[in-house]
Protein backbone atom coordinates (compact mmCIF):
# COMPACT_ATOMS: atom_id res chain seq x y z
CA UNK A 1 0.00 0.00 0.00
CA UNK A 2 2.71 2.48 1.13
CA UNK A 3 4.31 1.26 -2.13
CA UNK A 4 1.72 2.21 -4.50
CA UNK A 5 0.63 5.99 -2.71
CA UNK A 6 4.30 6.44 -2.81
CA UNK A 7 4.70 5.85 -6.65
CA UNK A 8 1.55 7.82 -7.81
CA UNK A 9 2.03 10.52 -5.47
CA UNK A 10 5.15 11.29 -6.49
CA UNK A 11 4.12 11.10 -10.76
CA UNK A 12 1.97 13.63 -9.47
CA UNK A 13 4.59 16.00 -7.77
CA UNK A 14 7.17 15.21 -10.01
CA UNK A 15 7.33 18.21 -12.63
CA UNK A 16 6.62 20.90 -10.10
CA UNK A 17 9.60 19.02 -7.91
CA UNK A 18 12.03 19.23 -10.95
CA UNK A 19 11.17 23.02 -11.65
CA UNK A 20 11.86 23.33 -8.16
CA UNK A 21 15.47 21.71 -8.41
CA UNK A 22 16.25 23.34 -11.89
CA UNK A 23 15.24 26.69 -10.66
CA UNK A 24 17.46 26.23 -7.15
CA UNK A 25 20.20 25.44 -9.43
CA UNK A 26 19.84 28.30 -11.46
CA UNK A 27 19.50 31.13 -8.33
CA UNK A 28 22.30 28.98 -6.97
CA UNK A 29 25.16 29.71 -9.87
CA UNK A 30 23.54 33.10 -11.17
CA UNK A 31 24.63 36.21 -8.29
CA UNK A 32 21.74 38.35 -7.67
CA UNK A 33 23.70 41.29 -8.37
CA UNK A 34 24.57 40.35 -11.57
CA UNK A 35 21.01 39.71 -12.73
CA UNK A 36 19.54 42.81 -11.65
CA UNK A 37 22.95 44.55 -13.83
CA UNK A 38 24.49 46.33 -10.79
CA UNK A 39 27.75 45.50 -13.07
CA UNK A 40 26.25 48.11 -15.77
CA UNK A 41 26.00 50.98 -13.21
CA UNK A 42 28.72 53.46 -13.37
CA UNK A 43 30.59 54.73 -9.99
CA UNK A 44 28.29 57.86 -8.82
CA UNK A 45 31.01 60.55 -8.10
CA UNK A 46 30.20 62.52 -4.43
CA UNK A 47 29.12 66.07 -5.11
CA UNK A 48 28.53 68.81 -2.49
CA UNK A 49 25.42 70.53 -2.31
CA UNK A 50 25.13 74.07 -1.01
CA UNK A 51 22.01 74.65 1.22
CA UNK A 52 21.91 77.83 1.03
CA UNK A 53 20.47 77.18 -1.57
CA UNK A 54 17.27 76.22 -0.99
CA UNK A 55 13.97 78.77 -0.73
CA UNK A 56 11.58 76.49 0.39
CA UNK A 57 10.38 74.59 3.59
CA UNK A 58 8.51 71.16 3.18
CA UNK A 59 6.46 69.06 5.90
CA UNK A 60 7.47 65.97 5.02
CA UNK A 61 8.07 62.57 6.51
CA UNK A 62 11.05 62.00 3.89
CA UNK A 63 12.92 64.29 2.19
CA UNK A 64 15.91 63.81 0.22
CA UNK A 65 18.43 65.52 -2.37
CA UNK A 66 18.63 64.38 -6.19
CA UNK A 67 21.08 65.45 -8.78
CA UNK A 68 18.66 64.79 -11.43
CA UNK A 69 21.49 65.29 -14.75
CA UNK A 70 23.03 68.65 -14.36
CA UNK A 71 20.68 70.23 -11.50
CA UNK A 72 19.54 69.61 -7.77
CA UNK A 73 16.52 68.99 -6.90
CA UNK A 74 14.27 68.04 -3.76
CA UNK A 75 11.93 64.94 -3.36
CA UNK A 76 9.29 64.85 -0.34
CA UNK A 77 7.47 62.41 0.50
CA UNK A 78 4.58 63.69 2.23
CA UNK A 79 0.98 62.79 3.09
CA UNK A 80 -0.70 63.21 0.12
CA UNK A 81 2.15 61.45 -1.80
CA UNK A 82 5.89 62.43 -3.59
CA UNK A 83 6.52 65.98 -4.00
CA UNK A 84 9.12 67.20 -6.97
CA UNK A 85 10.53 70.56 -7.00
CA UNK A 86 13.72 72.57 -7.60
CA UNK A 87 15.50 74.17 -5.31
CA UNK A 88 13.81 76.82 -5.36
CA UNK A 89 10.13 75.43 -4.32
CA UNK A 90 9.23 75.35 -8.54
CA UNK A 91 7.11 72.12 -9.02
CA UNK A 92 9.46 70.06 -11.32
CA UNK A 93 8.24 68.99 -15.06
CA UNK A 94 9.06 65.41 -15.74
CA UNK A 95 12.00 64.30 -17.54
CA UNK A 96 11.42 63.95 -21.66
CA UNK A 97 12.42 61.20 -23.63
CA UNK A 98 15.93 62.90 -24.68
CA UNK A 99 16.74 63.47 -20.63
CA UNK A 100 15.59 59.45 -20.03
CA UNK A 101 18.68 58.72 -22.65
CA UNK A 102 21.03 61.48 -21.29
CA UNK A 103 20.45 59.32 -18.15
CA UNK A 104 21.18 55.87 -19.17
CA UNK A 105 24.34 57.77 -20.71
CA UNK A 106 25.63 58.83 -17.79
CA UNK A 107 24.46 56.50 -14.92
CA UNK A 108 25.38 53.09 -17.18
CA UNK A 109 28.10 51.71 -19.86
CA UNK A 110 25.17 50.89 -22.36
CA UNK A 111 24.43 52.62 -25.60
CA UNK A 112 20.83 54.09 -25.32
CA UNK A 113 18.55 53.59 -28.16
CA UNK A 114 15.06 55.03 -27.38
CA UNK A 115 13.19 55.61 -24.65
CA UNK A 116 9.54 55.36 -24.03
CA UNK A 117 7.47 56.62 -21.23
CA UNK A 118 5.11 54.36 -19.02
CA UNK A 119 2.13 55.37 -17.41
CA UNK A 120 0.73 52.18 -16.55
CA UNK A 121 1.38 49.16 -14.56
CA UNK A 122 1.02 46.22 -15.51
CA UNK A 123 0.74 42.62 -13.99
CA UNK A 124 4.38 40.92 -14.54
CA UNK A 125 5.82 43.94 -16.16
CA UNK A 126 9.81 43.98 -16.07
CA UNK A 127 9.35 47.36 -14.00
CA UNK A 128 6.52 46.37 -11.17
CA UNK A 129 7.06 47.45 -8.06
CA UNK A 130 8.69 50.87 -9.46
CA UNK A 131 6.66 54.59 -8.88
CA UNK A 132 5.31 55.74 -12.32
CA UNK A 133 5.96 57.45 -14.66
CA UNK A 134 8.96 56.03 -15.63
CA UNK A 135 10.70 55.55 -19.09
CA UNK A 136 11.71 52.50 -20.78
CA UNK A 137 15.11 52.92 -22.28
CA UNK A 138 15.85 50.28 -24.99
CA UNK A 139 20.11 49.73 -25.91
CA UNK A 140 22.11 48.41 -27.86
CA UNK A 141 23.70 45.89 -25.99
CA UNK A 142 22.95 42.42 -26.93
CA UNK A 143 20.84 40.28 -24.90
CA UNK A 144 18.29 43.15 -25.18
CA UNK A 145 18.63 44.98 -22.05
CA UNK A 146 16.54 47.76 -21.33
CA UNK A 147 16.89 50.40 -18.48
CA UNK A 148 14.20 52.16 -16.32
CA UNK A 149 14.30 55.22 -15.57
CA UNK A 150 12.14 57.20 -13.29
CA UNK A 151 10.27 60.48 -14.82
CA UNK A 152 11.07 62.64 -12.32
CA UNK A 153 14.32 61.46 -10.11
CA UNK A 154 15.92 60.55 -12.93
CA UNK A 155 17.41 57.60 -10.93
CA UNK A 156 17.37 54.20 -12.68
CA UNK A 157 15.47 52.25 -10.75
CA UNK A 158 15.79 48.83 -12.93
CA UNK A 159 17.71 46.90 -15.69
CA UNK A 160 16.46 43.90 -17.12
CA UNK A 161 18.43 41.60 -19.54
CA UNK A 162 17.55 38.24 -20.31
CA UNK A 163 19.20 36.77 -17.42
CA UNK A 164 16.55 38.85 -15.28
CA UNK A 165 14.02 37.63 -17.21
CA UNK A 166 15.14 34.04 -16.78
CA UNK A 167 15.40 34.20 -13.53
CA UNK A 168 12.12 35.96 -13.01
CA UNK A 169 10.41 33.07 -15.05
CA UNK A 170 12.02 30.39 -12.45
CA UNK A 171 10.94 32.31 -9.53
CA UNK A 172 7.40 32.09 -10.53
CA UNK A 173 8.15 28.62 -11.17
CA UNK A 174 9.87 28.07 -8.11
CA UNK A 175 6.70 29.60 -5.82
CA UNK A 176 4.22 28.59 -8.89
CA UNK A 177 2.24 32.22 -9.49
CA UNK A 178 2.78 32.56 -13.19
CA UNK A 179 0.52 35.55 -12.75
CA UNK A 180 1.99 37.81 -9.96
CA UNK A 181 4.92 36.72 -9.78
CA UNK A 182 5.12 37.64 -5.82
CA UNK A 183 2.75 35.87 -4.08
CA UNK A 184 4.62 33.41 -2.10
CA UNK A 185 1.82 32.34 -0.15
CA UNK A 186 -0.55 30.82 -2.79
CA UNK A 187 -2.87 28.13 -2.09
CA UNK A 188 -0.95 25.46 -5.00
CA UNK A 189 2.62 26.35 -3.07
CA UNK A 190 1.26 25.44 0.13
CA UNK A 191 -0.54 22.40 -1.79
CA UNK A 192 2.63 21.14 -3.88
CA UNK A 193 4.94 21.57 -0.84
CA UNK A 194 2.38 19.43 1.49
CA UNK A 195 2.24 16.85 -0.70
CA UNK A 196 6.42 16.97 -1.58
CA UNK A 197 6.23 16.29 2.19
CA UNK A 198 4.45 13.40 2.55
CA UNK A 199 6.15 12.17 -0.58
CA UNK A 200 9.61 12.05 1.40
CA UNK A 201 7.74 10.66 4.17
CA UNK A 202 6.01 7.77 2.66
CA UNK A 203 9.38 7.26 0.63
CA UNK A 204 11.38 7.20 4.13
CA UNK A 205 8.95 4.63 5.66
CA UNK A 206 8.71 2.56 1.95
CA UNK A 207 12.60 2.90 2.40
CA UNK A 208 12.75 1.00 6.07
CA UNK A 209 10.01 -1.52 5.41
CA UNK A 210 12.09 -3.11 2.84
CA UNK A 211 14.93 -2.95 4.82
CA UNK A 212 13.20 -4.99 7.41
CA UNK A 213 11.23 -7.36 5.00
CA UNK A 214 14.91 -7.89 4.03
CA UNK A 215 16.25 -8.89 7.32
Amino acid sequence: MIRFFHKYLSLIISIQLLLWTVSGIYFAFNKIELVRGEQYLLENQAEDLNLEEVEITFTAKNLSFIKRLDMWIIKAETDSGLIYSDLSGKNLEALDEEGAKEVVKRKTNLRPLEAFRIDKQEKRAEYRGRDLPLYKVTTSASDGINVYVDAFSGAVTAIRSDSWRIWDFLWGAHIIDYRERDNINNFLLKFFSILALISALSGIALFFKTLRLRS
